[in-house]
């Protein structure tokens, strides 16, 4: 029996048992089972020679943001739209067949945007190379789920399902869950707060399924089943997902206003150009980009090229965008200057773990040269002898 077949076997037997009370162990160690199942299945196969072909592209600009969604939604119009670059778009499905990259210019960055194909309905099992497209989009910094605004709203399930399955969470925070892996000790369980929806018995039998006798457990809030196995997986990725409803211009317009109140979702109309410069904004506010401009000393800051930083790529400190710049650069920093809304003054001088904002100004303030044994040109100590008979006298002054 296939990994497959054993998976759906596994989901035949939880669709038919009752949640209860007694049941709610059993059930626990199913989803153990299945994720183990789910992470075999995107390993690459034993014995294979070589990289498959696959959809990935270099990385460029300042962020990458993926499209995905099902096929013919105005995904390549989009992209068509929003970079210029040319996508053919047709009546039919599956007209984009490899991912095609174009790049979008907004606030003086460059963001890449990826069309990928349309995704179906067993993409994480391989069906219409699903499991390509779904690894692209796992490189990416935020994904724009593209949806049809005149289809069902079962579209947005389905594709959440299907990337769920690959390990992506969209619009979730890790849990607040300490979990490492011992020698020796047996298992050691804690936490902070009263569990709801897990117990000690069921942590330990999650834990015997995966084979791990010795290990710290502690629990920072009120998880449940799904996140433990998450986190002993270890390889989940959080991402940010925008919702973008487009062809909103074929439905009425109390279906727009209920589909623009979701959380974190968009409504567009490519064919006619509609609140297109809104999914730019709201797509900007999700990445969290920062750009900082340099201050040379004594001179204008130049505002021309930033220096584009993010929480997801690197960080945001002083010592981020010293790094950014140079690596070399941040053991010659003395102090640096800050101008912008993270300063409470103007100029305000901070180290290397202030948090810089959007639109700050910096100027980088290096240690002075010293020669050796000294600062600057006034000598800390002198190179002379320390005893006073080993001395030698100075030559008298000339009179």
């Amino acid at each position: 029996m296939g990994i497959i077949e054993r998976i759906k076997e596994i989901e035949a037997e939880m669709a038919r048992t009752q949640k209860n009370k007694a049941t709610e162990y059993h059930l626990g160690q199913l989803k153990a089972k299945i994720a183990k199942l789910r992470t075999q299945l995107l390993e690459p196969p034993k014995g294979s020679a070589g990289a498959g072909e696959g959809f990935e592209v270099t990385k460029f600009g300042h962020g990458r943001v993926a499209l995905i969604g099902f096929p013919s939604v105005g995904k390549s119009t989009l992209l068509t739209m929003l970079t210029g670059t040319k996508s053919e778009a047709a009546s039919y499905e599956f007209t984009t067949l490899t991912c095609i990259p174009g790049i979008i210019h907004y606030n003086g960055t460059k963001i890449q945007l990826l069309d990928l194909p349309g995704i179906i309905e067993g993409a994480s099992e391989g069906k219409g190379r699903g499991r390509q497209v779904i690894a692209v989009s796992k490189s990416s910094d935020i994904v724009l789920m593209v949806l049809d605004a005149s289809k069902s709203e079962g579209h947005r399930q389905i594709l959440t399902k299907e990337l769920e399955a690959v390990g992506l969470r969209l619009n979730k925070k890790p849990p607040q869950i300490y979990f490492k892996r011992k020698k020796t000790g047996g298992i050691s369980f804690n936490t902070t707060m009263q569990l709801t929806h897990i117990d000690e018995k069921l942590c330990y039998q999650i834990l015997h399924e995966y084979k791990i006798h010795n290990a710290e457990l502690l629990f920072r809030e009120d998880s449940t089943v799904d996140d433990l196995i998450d986190v002993i997986e270890g390889n989940r990725k959080y991402m940010k997902c925008i919702y973008v409803y487009n062809k909103i211009d074929v439905v009425g317009i109390d279906d727009v206003d209920h589909l623009a109140r979701q959380p974190n979702s968009v409504v567009i109309s490519c064919n006619l150009e509609l609140n297109l410069d809104r999914l730019l904004a709201k797509m900007w506010d999700a990445m969290g980009l920062v750009r900082v401009y340099t201050k040379p000393q004594g001179q204008q800051p130049d505002f021309s090229d930033p220096v584009v930083l993010s929480a997801d790529r690197g960080g945001c400190t002083v010592e981020d965008f010293c790094n950014h710049i140079h690596r070399s650069l941040v053991k010659d920093v003395k102090y640096v200057l800050v101008w912008g809304v993270s300063s409470r003054h103007y100029p305000q001088t901070c180290g290397l773990s202030h948090v810089l904002q959007d639109e700050d100004v910096v100027q980088i303030v290096k240690k002075k040269e010293t020669d050796e044994g000294g600062r600057g040109r006034f000598k800390s100590h002198s190179n002379a002898p320390a005893r006073i008979s080993d001395r030698q006298k100075k030559a008298p002054l000339k009179q």
